[in-house]
């Protein structure tokens, strides 16, 4: 799809993806070694009660979601970043996630008549349907002319 496909109200769900004990260790040994992370046992004593998920994990995980669901990634020239970025409740091990997007933004380029920008709000749930990540982006997008 591209830009000019996904109006302002556009939504896509993505598949799942189940986040194994292994998996998150090892992704918070190597980007986020912080106690309540890589080691259950400090993990118990900490206000999470028990081992959590690195948040990056997390984003990093919704987004490829988000890539498998190949909603724009024709048309992607990337983003010029993240906004609104809120880590909502902790992700344990073996939860699986979902990412539920929509276009909330929508702007033709004023300089360049082949490209737009795409503002999407991604909301990430866990199994039982709680909200655990939310953020905006925009993205920027080849359009269709032709």
């Amino acid at each position: 799809m591209f830009f000019d496909d996904l109006p302002v109200g556009f939504t896509f769900e993505t598949g799942t993806r189940q986040i194994p004990l292994e998996e998150m260790l090892e992704f918070a040994k190597k980007y986020d070694p912080q106690p309540f992370h890589i080691s259950e046992e400090a993990a118990k004593d900490t206000i999470y009660g028990g081992l959590i998920g690195s948040g990056f994990q997390t984003m990093v995980v919704g987004f490829l979601l988000t890539l498998d669901a190949n909603i724009w990634n024709e048309a992607s020239l990337g983003s010029p970043g993240i906004d609104n970025l809120r880590w909502l409740k902790p992700v344990r091990p073996g939860d699986t996630l979902q990412v539920k997007a929509e276009v909330i933004g929508s702007e033709p380029s004023k300089s360049r008549a082949d490209i737009g920008r795409t503002q999407v709000r991604y909301d990430t749930f866990n199994q039982d349907g709680d909200k655990v990540m939310t953020y905006t982006t925009t993205h920027i997008l080849r359009r269709n002319l032709g």
